[in-house]
């Protein structure tokens, strides 16, 4: 799961369960942080095209791919609400699909999270 906004969002599940605590919005990209890059806020900071955006987000995903062989990625995050401008415009290989719920999915996530926490 990635979430693009102000920054990059990230989380990891496997077989059904959350692997906590990742931040994969500093991984480096061209002496960056990632999230300085392909962040929703670096899309419209820089005045992208989407199509330029889309470039710097498959580079994102490609590492993303590299390191963890994901089967799937799901964008949330603030951008997913425009997923339909972005997303058939990416080259990688993993499919790439938008949060059910876009960008209220990380926050009933973390509600549901919590309740079954306590």
């Amino acid at each position: 799961m990635v979430t693009l906004g102000t920054g990059i969002g990230s989380a990891i599940f496997y077989r059904g369960n959350l692997l906590p605590n990742t931040e994969f919005g500093h991984i480096e990209i061209k002496g960056e942080d990632a999230e300085a890059r392909a962040s929703d806020a670096a899309r419209q900071r820089d005045d992208l095209s989407w199509k330029d955006f889309a470039k710097r987000l498959n580079r994102y995903l490609e590492m993303m791919n590299k390191l963890f062989w994901p089967d799937l990625f799901i964008i949330g995050g603030g951008i997913s609400k425009q997923h339909e401008k972005f997303l058939p415009l990416l080259k990688i290989e993993v499919p790439v699909v938008p949060a059910q719920l876009l960008n209220e999915a990380g926050i009933i996530g973390a509600a549901l999270a919590a309740q079954r926490d306590q």
